[in-house]
């Protein structure tokens, strides 16, 4: 491939939409089989073709801001199904708190003690303990509990995808029927990707979802670093 292609700053923007586009189109050919799931395919592929191209993540990164820009704007337009569901909300709003701080308590004592099972540095039990909050939130809350937050993007990516690929098979062998607690678990379990693949499942789940996900990242930043203080002191 040509040199002066490579080096075009829209280059990496365009081979990120492809993939995903590649990624889009697989998914439903494969009838939306979460296996298949487009988030994922175009991580595993970009990363091949960058390190294939020999083009650096910094660089990778710097080209693709416009992505970065319009994650807000994305994130911000959940709002909308979820006003939907606001009657929904209202009635079920003590469960749907009591199931957040749940959340977020296993989350982070779960995640900390595998970490001293394990052996592992305490930096990684913390990196660990924040995988279900979304990427922003979570390099915000990361400096606060002593946490690595390269590791942190890791850990909350791969938990992202995980869950957007069995999360919603695992719920339904256990008997989860109701869109509502379906949309509620994703979120608050795989942030954005398990928003996404809740809204692929039904308009309500993917409104719950979104709220569960907003409700994580607020919860998770006034409690882990609470926690964190506590038994550190």
């Amino acid at each position: 491939m040509s040199a002066v292609v490579l080096s075009h700053p829209v280059f990496c923007l365009m081979l990120t939409l492809l993939v995903f586009a590649c990624g889009q189109w697989l998914f439903e050919r494969s009838g939306r089989h979460p296996l298949f799931n487009p988030v994922a395919f175009a991580i595993l592929t970009l990363i091949a073709l960058l390190v294939a191209l020999d083009i650096p993540y910094s660089r990778y990164f710097a080209d693709t801001q416009m992505i970065h820009l319009l994650l807000g704007p994305a994130t911000v337009a959940l709002a909308v199904p979820l006003y939907r569901q606001r009657e929904h909300v209202l009635r079920l709003w003590l469960p749907i708190g009591l199931a957040i701080l749940a959340s977020v308590l296993i989350s982070y004592f779960s995640a900390v003690q595998l970490g001293r099972m394990l052996a592992m540095p305490s930096e990684v039990g913390q990196s660990l303990a924040l995988k279900s909050v979304t990427v922003p939130v979570a390099m915000g809350i990361s400096d606060r509990i002593e946490a690595v937050v390269s590791l942190t993007i890791v850990f909350v990516v791969i938990t992202g995808n995980l869950g957007s690929i069995i999360g919603s098979g695992v719920l339904s062998r256990m008997g989860v029927r109701d869109p509502k607690v379906m949309g509620l678990a994703l979120g608050a379990t795989s942030h954005g990707q398990g928003a996404a693949r809740a809204f692929q499942l039904h308009p309500e789940s993917g409104a719950f979802a979104g709220l569960a996900m907003a409700l994580t990242a607020i919860a998770a930043s006034l409690v882990m670093p609470l926690i964190h203080r506590w038994f550190s002191s």
